[in-house]
């Protein structure tokens, strides 16, 4: 994709919008019959490191490659309050590293989300780096649900000798990773699902949630998620008008089969960095017309029994 100039930032959802948009999202759930909402990837940030997120959306970096204006901008404890009020029971903060000796900062500072945020799952990160075996034991110990890794960003193999003792502890305690293989919306030579079925050939038991559908290479993710019994595939994105023009629009033809891998779907928004309602990516997954068992599973029933709640 050509690299497109930056757009301004514009100003994010505020006031009446956020309220209107809350009765809209609840009114939504009521009418799927579903307790709330379940979404599996969310993301929250220490201040410092979310403003340096924001700055390279703003500015449309190298790894976005489109200008995308964020629709929800503020103080942690404000977004948390956004969520609660469109009815989310559930939600994550998927922090993930970038470098070395990062990973931990972020360890410590999720926990304490988690501690202050009833509705958060308790969010970890790994990196390649000879200690993460040793830390992502310790923080599994210490209650971590769920864990972020995002390649893209990351810019490293997850087939990377330093990580092989980290998935192995994983695979052993079956702990879901997010990970963030896909090549949308920039491919470089990280992405993409060749290494990612490499790394299942050595653990097979890996719990790995493919983020954003693994736009664009789905057809390659979902047959990842057909022949190993512990991937799943999260919607983030995926579906939306916005994301057609970056990951593709999803093939009508697998349709079939993502109807039939309905118990291993998650819905997931990307919230708060996302540039369109919250209500667009639930509308999204109604219109593919999959059924209305398959749209209860993907918003809260997989999720609730995934994570046990």
């Amino acid at each position: 994709m050509a690299h497109e100039a930056p757009a301004a930032p514009t100003p994010p959802a505020t006031g009446a919008v956020l309220v209107a948009e809350a009765a809209q999202v609840r009114d939504w759930s009521r009418r799927q019959g579903l307790p709330g909402l379940f979404d599996v990837h969310t993301h929250f940030l220490p201040p410092r490191v979310i403003e340096k997120v924001r700055a390279q959306f703003d500015s449309a970096g190298p790894l976005i490659g489109r200008p995308w204006p964020l629709r929800y901008r503020d103080t942690e404890e404000a977004l948390v309050e956004v969520l609660r009020s469109f009815g989310l029971r559930h939600f994550t903060a998927l922090p993930y590293a970038h470098k070395p000796d990062m990973a931990e900062f972020l360890n410590d500072w999720a926990a304490g989300f988690a501690s202050r945020t009833p509705e958060a799952l308790h969010c970890a990160t790994f990196f390649p780096e000879p200690e993460a075996a040793d830390y992502v034991r310790r923080r599994l110990e210490s209650g971590a649900e769920v864990f972020k890794v995002h390649v893209q960003v990351g810019a490293f193999h997850v087939t990377d000798p330093l990580l092989d003792r980290a998935w192995g502890v994983l695979a052993e305690a079956g702990t879901p990773v997010v990970l963030h293989a896909g090549s949308g919306p920039i491919a470089t030579p990280y992405t993409g699902p060749g290494p990612v079925a490499e790394l299942l050939g050595r653990h097979p038991r890996l719990a790995l949630v493919i983020a954003h559908m693994g736009a664009p290479e789905y057809a390659e993710f979902l047959a990842l998620a057909e022949s190993y019994e512990r991937v799943r595939l999260d919607t983030t994105m995926a579906f939306t008008d916005f994301f057609a023009g970056m990951g593709g629009v999803y093939p009508p033809d697998l349709l079939p089969r993502l109807a039939d891998l309905g118990d291993k779907v998650l819905l997931g928004s990307d919230f708060p960095n996302i540039p369109y309602p919250y209500l667009h990516q639930l509308e999204s997954l109604e219109r593919l017309d999959l059924g209305h068992d398959w749209l209860r599973a993907v918003c809260w029933e997989n999720g609730a029994a995934l994570f046990q709640r």
